[in-house]
């Protein structure tokens, strides 16, 4: 028989300015032993008393000015220990530094196959314990090591042609993971993800990590065209559908969780498994939120097949309770939650330009952004809520009580913005 715990425990909310002196509510928390896992639920309650907002502390770009304020397609972005930001921009393409308070620094590198230059760049952008910058180049199979002057200092060598909007990791030890298919060879369909480690001083690798599996299997979509020049294949998900999510902790474990429920995995090494459970309320799928993403699947898998028809289970009612994760710096965990779609105004529409022969459905529907975050040992804190245009790509970094992100206006500019965590509570009492 498995040995089973349960003890309930309420904990008050950290203290917070609040009108009229109220105390906020106590956490709620739950935590039962089961086998080799621990599980730590929240039934109510946050450690913040109440929501979250990400309050903008700085913004750089331009919609018009010095080009190394202009962004035209930012694909990856990066932290230094100072506080110094890393964007690199693929339309340039170019790998641009900025210093803590905005102001730009420098250009690392430039388009080519010599030392310090890149070709194809990707998600793949980090910095070191030591500030020294590594960039993933998948067009020239290595990593890029860089100075935090710019100095081009050694490179990797890894798997080349293989292009992600997958963030790197560095692990506490100051170890570099990229993300690698574990069977290249096989079909499409049955791609299996993991990590790569290398150690940066020596450029010699040192790890393989496998993403954790589950029993599901993801309902896709697949199209396929045959030529003479041979066989394109189209893989999407059902729009809406339950789905793996996982990360690597810095802390040197995995992190992952499969959707059809809310609970995230933490896959310690030599201990138990800690699991993080929360109450989840269902946000529904609304009628013409579901027919916008079935026009746009169609549509994208008919450009592979054009006599494509359905061939995948019909979009659920119901959202999965989240749809990705990430693991901060510091090992906090940001859960991507479900949000209530919300109909795009008319005026905001995107419109198809004229004379084009195979228009993409325009955007009827969107979701705002929002995130439930967890202390590395379960304790809830309480939920984000992210300003309109926060983009999920790239991949925002989170540090602490910090989030630096890409953010698109009304005119879909581009500007990296790094915000403070601030509970409503907080605010209002200002």
């Amino acid at each position: 028989m498995h040995a089973h715990r349960r003890i309930v425990i309420a904990i008050a909310a950290l203290a917070l300015p609040a009108c009229g002196g109220a105390a906020a509510p106590a956490v709620q928390v739950r935590h039962d032993t089961v086998a080799d896992t621990v599980i730590v639920r929240t039934v109510a309650g946050s450690q913040w008393g109440g929501p979250a907002v990400l309050e903008p502390e700085l913004r750089i770009g331009a919609f018009e000015g010095a080009d190394h304020y202009m962004f035209g397609n930012v694909v990856s972005l990066a932290v230094g220990p100072d506080g110094s930001m890393y964007v690199m921009d693929r339309q340039v393409p170019a790998l641009r530094k900025y210093a803590a308070d905005g102001a730009y620094v420098a250009t690392f590198g430039r388009e080519g196959a010599g030392p310090g230059e890149y070709r194809r760049p990707d998600g793949g952008l980090v910095t070191l314990p030591d500030g020294r910058v590594v960039l993933r180049d998948p067009g020239n199979a290595r990593l890029q090591v860089y100075a935090p002057t710019g100095e081009a200092l050694a490179t990797i060598p890894i798997r080349g042609n293989f292009n992600t909007s997958s963030n790197m990791v560095v692990d506490t030890a100051g170890r570099v993971y990229t993300q690698i298919l574990l069977d290249p060879e096989a079909r499409v369909t049955e791609w299996r993800a993991g990590l790569a480690g290398y150690d940066p001083d020596t450029g010699q690798p040192v790890d393989t990590v496998a993403a954790p599996t589950w029993a599901f299997e993801t309902p896709r979509l697949v199209a396929q065209r045959v030529s003479d020049s041979g066989t394109s294949t189209s893989v999407n998900s059902v729009p809406f559908s339950p789905s793996e999510a996982w990360a690597l902790s810095p802390l040197g474990h995995m992190v992952g969780g499969l959707s059809t429920r809310y609970a995230v995995d933490q896959y310690r090494r030599g201990g138990a498994v800690l699991r993080i459970e929360r109450v989840h309320e269902p946000v529904p799928v609304e009628p013409g939120e579901k027919a916008d993403a079935e026009a746009r699947a169609r549509w994208g898998m008919r450009n592979t097949q054009p006599d494509w028809k359905w061939n995948g289970p019909a979009i659920p009612d119901r959202k999965p309770p989240f749809q990705r994760l990430w693991v901060g710096k510091d090992g906090r965990i940001w859960v991507q939650v479900a949000q209530p779609g919300e109909r795009v105004p008319e005026e905001e529409v995107e419109r198809p330009a004229d004379g084009d022969p195979n228009p993409r459905p325009p955007v009827r529907w969107r979701e705002p952004v929002a995130f439930d975050v967890f202390e590395p040992d379960g304790t809830y804190l309480g939920e984000v809520g992210a300003p309109r245009g926060f983009s999920m790509s790239p991949a925002p970094v989170f540090d602490g009580d910090r989030v630096w992100a890409v953010v698109r206006d009304e005119l879909d500019v581009q500007y990296l913005t790094r915000f403070r965590v601030t509970p409503r509570a907080a605010t209002e009492s200002t």
